[in-house]
């Protein structure tokens, strides 16, 4: 039982750090290929810019909600997806979240304060290394892909340990009603 609790832990972790890899891989690089000596060199190119940051700083937004307002004012097919992207790429998140910690112990907090934290990182990683734009909208976004996550692999799990429950129950029910066919068939003869 123990090796099949360690294999499985194994597992979920390699499948985590696949998922953290494709995450980057999505929205740093846009599905392109990773290249650090590129990354490095954009860094100390931007980083030695003023101008150039301060450019960067204007096409950002800080609004919350801003992009989600337009966007559901006149959606297109690019925004729509953009919008339900950042929440979907993010729920995986909150469910090995749930996976990884001990007994499922993570709170929602833990989870709200975890996504954040991812989506922040990757949102100043788009801005320094001009690979994207700073949104606040995206960290909303993203965060509440998080907690998505999380809540609905809590749900699930709640509905698959009282389904399961109840299954064990009617087999139980089941056992005992045959026992006492047979008891019954015994005390005949």
């Amino acid at each position: 039982m123990k090796k099949t609790k360690l294999m499985n832990r194994i597992i979920v972790l390699a499948l985590f750090v696949f998922y953290i890899y494709a995450l980057f891989k999505v929205i740093l690089f846009k599905f392109g290929s990773i290249d650090i000596k590129m990354l490095l060199d954009l860094l100390q190119r931007n980083l030695s810019n003023l101008d150039r940051i301060l450019h960067k700083l204007k096409l950002s937004n800080f609004i919350p909600f801003k992009t989600i307002f337009n966007t559901i004012q006149s959606p297109s097919i690019h925004d729509l997806i953009n919008l339900f992207g950042n929440i979907l790429i993010f729920m995986p998140f909150g469910v090995f979240l749930l996976l990884l910690s001990k007994n499922k112990g993570i709170s929602l907090k833990d989870t709200l304060v975890l996504s954040l934290s991812l989506s922040l990182c990757l949102e100043c990683l788009q801005f320094v290394l001009f690979i994207g734009s700073f949104d606040v909208d995206d960290l909303i976004l993203n965060t509440s892909g998080g907690l998505l996550g999380y809540c609905a692999f809590k749900l699930y799990g709640k509905f698959i340990v009282i389904t399961s429950s109840i299954v064990q129950d009617r087999d139980i029910v089941e056992n005992q009603e045959f026992k006492n066919i047979e008891e019954g068939e015994q005390y005949h003869k």
